[in-house]
C-alpha cells in the first residue's frame, strides 16, 4: 500500500521543499519506510515462533510436530491402509471401495517440511547449525 504513495509524495517534495539534500533524505526515508516496516514484523514473528517452540506444553509447542504427522498419517492411509483395506473388502466380496484422499493440498506442506528437515540435517552434517 504504502510503496503506491512513494512516488507520488516524492514528487510533492520536490515542489515543497527548496533543499535538495533534504529533499532526497526525506525521499529515502519515505521509500524504505515499508521495508523496514516488513522487517520489524518479520523480526515480531520470528520471537514468537521462537517462543512458541521453547514453551513445555504439547499444545504450543507441538503444532509443527503435529503437522507432520498429520501428513504422515495422510500419507500412509492412501499407500498403505486403503490399499489393503480394499483388498480386504474385494476377498470379502463386498462392492464397497474405501475412496483415496485427494492429497493435492496436503502435498506441498509435507514436501515443504521435508525440505525444510533436509537443508537442517545438511546445516547439522556441514556443523554450521545454531546451537
Amino acid at each position: 500500500m504504502l510503496e503506491l504513495l512513494v512516488g507520488p509524495i516524492s514528487n510533492l517534495l520536490d515542489k515543497v521543499i527548496p533543499d535538495a539534500d533534504e529533499r532526497s533524505r526525506l525521499a529515502h526515508e519515505i521509500a524504505t519506510l515499508t521495508e523496514r516496516q516488513a522487517h520489524e514484523i518479520a523480526k515480531a514473528q520470528i520471537a514468537v515462533n521462537k517462543e512458541e517452540a521453547s514453551h513445555t506444553s504439547m499444545f504450543v509447542s507441538g503444532w509443527r510436530p503435529a503437522v507432520g504427522w498429520v501428513c504422515c498419517a495422510g500419507l500412509a492411509s492412501n499407500y498403505l491402509l486403503v490399499p489393503f483395506a480394499n483388498f480386504g473388502l474385494g476377498i470379502a466380496g463386498s462392492a464397497y471401495m474405501v475412496p483415496l484422499l485427494d492429497l493435492s493440498e496436503m502435498m506441498p506442506v509435507l514436501l515443504g517440511m521435508l525440505g525444510l528437515g533436509a537443508m537442517r540435517t545438511v546445516e547439522k552434517t556441514k556443523d554450521v547449525a545454531r546451537k
